[in-house]
């Protein structure tokens, strides 16, 4: 049992609702949490209702399930819907790889204000490399492409594509991949990565 200060002081916090949405976002039921995060489904009930406070490691373990920080259960609640308006002069540019001589491309956040991101999104120009150049990288999630201007060559594994402007690519970033422009005009995408 706590005290009436303390628990007033962690009720503005709204972990439980925080919990709650984020759960019901991922179409989870409270046995399928407690699978993941080895806590009884009443444990998380009460948790989300208000009637129990989490101790950290009880509340990172949830957090880790949902890909967030512990800050996510602390930031204060939003008042209305996620909206960030990021303006063309805001946009930061930086290079495919920090401190690169020769980058592949650079890239600039389009969605960098947003805390709880479901996903991210760059606006990407592509610069000419030799073929034996290209530097790959893998991460998880999905990834979009889709060319504005020019032609992209991405490659995949051991499969290359060529994209032309208004082309579109859906790919799984786990398989090593890289990008290089291919010819002499400018060549621009929206790239869209998701967890």
């Amino acid at each position: 049992m706590i005290s009436k200060t303390l628990e007033d002081g962690l009720s503005k916090y709204s972990i439980g609702e925080k919990l709650r949405a984020m759960r019901l976002r991922k179409k989870l039921g409270l046995v399928e949490l407690g699978n993941h995060t080895k806590l009884s489904p009443a444990l998380l009930s009460k948790i989300e209702t208000g009637k129990l406070f989490p101790t950290l490691p009880t509340l990172l373990r949830i957090a880790m399930v949902f890909n967030v920080g512990l800050e996510h259960f602390f930031a204060p609640a939003e008042a209305g819907p996620v909206l960030a308006v990021v303006r063309r002069s805001e946009r930061q540019r930086f290079p495919d790889t920090p401190d690169a001589e020769d980058p592949a491309y650079h890239f600039e956040s389009l969605d960098f204000p947003v805390q709880d991101r479901r996903l991210n999104a760059y606006y990407a120009e592509f610069h000419a490399v030799a073929a034996d150049k290209v530097r790959r990288h893998h991460h998880g999630g999905v990834e979009l492409i889709y060319l504005l201007r020019g032609s992209l060559e991405v490659g995949i594994g051991k499969e290359t594509h060529a994209l032309e402007e208004g082309d579109a690519m859906y790919f799984d970033p786990s398989v090593p991949h890289g990008y290089r422009r291919l010819g002499k005009k400018p060549c621009a995408a929206i790239v869209v990565s998701a967890p």
